[in-house]
């Protein structure tokens, strides 16, 4: 990311707004991450962490068929159709979320919940008939704000995530899921060293410092989608 310099803005409480929501206000006016999302056109800062990831394991190349869950606003699913050219050759992106996804060059957007049961199927169709290459899962349950219920809340969500990728992964696939670090991961990380060859965990540095985030990346899938 390019380094930008500038005075910090300064945002004050207004009188109907929280004093929460001015320190997240001001936190967002002040990250680089956001301020480069926007002069590159991604929808979110989120997609760096994506870019950073992928650029220390090369798990996206050109070709390659994509799931993205939990897709919106998209910044994950533009970063994918950008590295397997999806736009322009034989790569495919498939963004999936229960939010409408705004349309994006390479990118085939279903309004569904992935966890219904028609969704394995419904995205292999997407996908040309294909197996996917990678599932990305960079979905978070609403915060409760109770550290302990947000930590089982969006580790439920990335075991049915991981599930849902042994059902349409490719042998040799790969799964990036992003979780809170809590206590919590041992029956999710037993089930990936099932059924991968490789896990490890990663926190790029577009996470911010103060958070819990973090992802688990899994590589070659020991199985293979029907």
């Amino acid at each position: 990311m390019s380094e930008e310099k500038g005075l910090k803005v300064r945002v004050k409480t207004a009188r109907r707004r929280r004093t929460s929501s001015t320190r997240w206000l001001a936190r967002q006016l002040n990250d680089p991450y956001v301020r480069e999302a926007r002069a590159r056109g991604y929808r979110s800062r989120a997609a760096f962490k994506l870019i950073e990831i992928d650029d220390r394991f090369g798990l996206l190349k050109p070709g390659q068929a994509v799931i993205d869950l939990g897709a919106a606003p998209g910044g994950w699913a533009q970063v994918a159709a950008r590295r397997v050219r999806s736009a322009e050759g034989p790569g495919r992106v498939v963004a999936v979320d229960l939010q409408p996804v705004a349309a994006l060059a390479g990118v085939e957007t279903l309004e569904m919940d992935f966890l219904a049961a028609e969704a394995p199927a419904r995205l292999r169709a997407a996908l040309g008939g294909r197996a996917a290459d990678i599932v990305l899962c960079d979905m978070a349950a609403p915060a409760t704000g109770h550290k302990a219920t947000d930590h089982l809340r969006i580790m439920a969500l990335l075991e049915a995530a991981a599930a849902f990728a042994a059902e349409v992964l490719a042998p040799g696939g790969a799964f990036l899921g992003k979780a809170l670090q809590g206590g919590a991961e041992a029956q999710l990380l037993a089930r990936l060293k099932r059924d991968f060859a490789k896990v490890r965990h990663v926190k790029p540095k577009a996470s911010r410092a103060e958070s819990a985030e973090l992802y688990v990346l899994a590589t070659g899938f020991r199985g293979g989608a029907a």
